[in-house]
């Protein structure tokens, strides 16, 4: 069992970065509120390509690689 599997779709990659970096800039933009550090986890998932939670529960959205037929 390999300790970070891809798990997660490239389109919810994207989508997980660019949140994370909309969170972020919540904490040196916007109200400028400490809980935009919280973007980290989604920005972090997304550029590892790893869910930790999809790891536990057995769920993922990545493509399948190939068909063992």
């Amino acid at each position: 069992m390999k300790f970070l599997p891809t798990n997660e779709h490239p389109a919810e990659r994207a989508v997980r970065v660019l949140l994370g970096l909309g969170l972020i800039a919540i904490a040196f933009v916007g109200p400028k509120s400490n809980w935009g550090f919280l973007g980290l986890v989604p920005l972090a998932t997304g550029l590892i390509g790893s869910c930790p939670l999809y790891t536990v529960f057995g769920f993922s959205t990545c493509p399948l690689k190939g068909s063992a037929r």
